[in-house]
């Protein structure tokens, strides 16, 4: 049996903390779908599903276990259609922790989805696409932060 995996996110943009979150997951999958958040009305200046998925798709090119696919709804419903029993979280701080602890219940309970929670390298810490957006805004280059294709 296929051991699959979601990592879930609007993912604008994809950071050098994703990419850590993404290396990190797949030893312990066959298959890992990142689903790319395509109705998200908390940021509407957001760039299109398609864009952030292109960017995704690109660094993984090589890797034939990673797909990108949009997803709308709730992330246990996107785990179930692509026959996951898995969702992978990163997890930066105590308040992202408090925050996934409540939504993995939910997912465990409602779903029978299990969250997995991978915490972020020390040196990632303080990366996150809302600070770098923030950043972007203010004139600053992010590209430091952003994955290059290997």
């Amino acid at each position: 049996m296929m051991k699959t995996g979601v990592f879930v996110g609007s993912f604008n943009p994809f950071t050098i903390g994703h990419d850590s979150i993404v290396r990190r997951a797949l030893p312990l999958f066959d298959r890992l779908v990142i689903g790319v958040v395509g109705d998200n009305v908390h940021k509407p200046d957001i760039p299109s599903a398609e864009e952030r998925m292109q960017v995704i798709r690109d660094l993984y090119a090589d890797e034939q276990r990673v797909e990108v696919k949009p997803y709308h709804g709730l992330a246990m419903d996107f785990a179930k259609a692509e026959g996951a029993l898995f969702i992978i979280k990163g997890v930066r701080s105590v308040s992202d922790f408090e925050y996934e602890q409540w939504q993995a219940d939910f997912n465990r309970r409602i779903g029978g989805i299990e969250t997995i929670l991978l915490y972020t390298e020390p040196e990632l810490s303080n990366v996150s696409s809302s600070a770098l957006r923030e950043l972007q805004h203010f004139g600053v280059d992010i590209s430091p932060f952003l994955p290059k294709r290997k």
